[in-house]
């Protein structure tokens, strides 16, 4: 028996969670999605907030993902403690509020998440993501195990995806919002993915209106992040699983822009 996974590309504000609402129960339809992670971390353009979250989770995720922003809204700290269907990335310190791993039941098994966090130009105040990943790993017992790594250099999110080959089910990169075109299957078995890219608007840049950042390049002073307006778009990617197994047997980049 097969199981199909959707991985959703970091979600950017207002836009990227009324297009989840909009359309991602009638994708995992479409498609067949039996469990659904989406990276959450920009639904408020920087970081997330609780009622941000149940949105999207609403909207139709399993589980949501989070990165460098996690602690961008302070309200959002009890929040992880209380929900075990948000993930902040497992190499945090262990005193931060909530959880980096956690499984999920469901008709097909039990399913495993581990959100990560790589170093390089990121929040160094972190512990090695490979470190953390091999401990968390050295005792597992589930066949179906997805990573979240999200990381800013593509070389850092390859060798988490080769490291975890043959270990675990898929490995997707995320935070740098533009997808990436090197879906595949590893040598041993694990579905991979460089970047999902996002979910959220489509004419900007990473989400944002193009000319805040191209004033920002020009030197303007730095100020909060504006939204950029128009139409959304999903972008992400399916993996196949085999239930028994564990393997990745397909791995598409997925774009959805009605």
């Amino acid at each position: 028996m097969t199981i199909n996974i959707l991985a959703v590309g970091d979600v950017v504000g207002q836009g990227g969670i009324a297009f989840l609402k909009e359309h991602l129960k009638a994708y995992q339809k479409m498609m067949g999605i039996s469990f659904t992670v989406v990276n959450g971390e920009n639904a408020n353009v920087v970081g997330i907030t609780p009622a941000q979250a149940d949105q999207i989770l609403e909207a139709g995720a399993d589980v949501v993902t989070l990165g460098n922003h996690t602690w961008t809204r302070w309200e959002l700290q009890p929040y992880l403690d209380e929900k075990a269907r948000i993930l902040r990335p497992a190499n945090f310190a262990p005193q931060c509020p909530g959880r980096g791993d956690a499984t999920y039941s469901t008709p097909y098994g039990p399913i495993r998440v581990i959100n990560l966090m790589g170093k390089f130009t990121l929040d160094t105040n972190t512990d090695n993501p490979f470190v953390v990943a091999e401990n968390l790993l050295s005792d597992n017992q589930t066949r179906m195990v997805l990573v979240d790594m999200h990381a800013e250099a593509t070389s850092e999110k390859l060798a988490m995806g080769r490291f975890l080959d043959g270990r675990v089910s898929a490995v997707w990169g995320t935070h740098t919002h533009v997808q990436t075109s090197d879906a595949q299957i590893l040598d041993r078995g694990t579905g991979y993915i460089t970047d999902l890219g996002m979910t959220g608007p489509a004419k900007s840049v990473l989400g944002i209106a193009p000319e805040q950042s191209i004033r920002k390049f020009l030197g303007d002073p730095p100020r909060r992040y504006a939204e950029a307006k128009g139409p959304s778009k999903l972008e992400g990617a399916v993996f196949t699983l085999d239930t028994e197994t564990g393997e990745c047997t397909a791995a598409q980049a997925v774009r959805l822009q009605p």
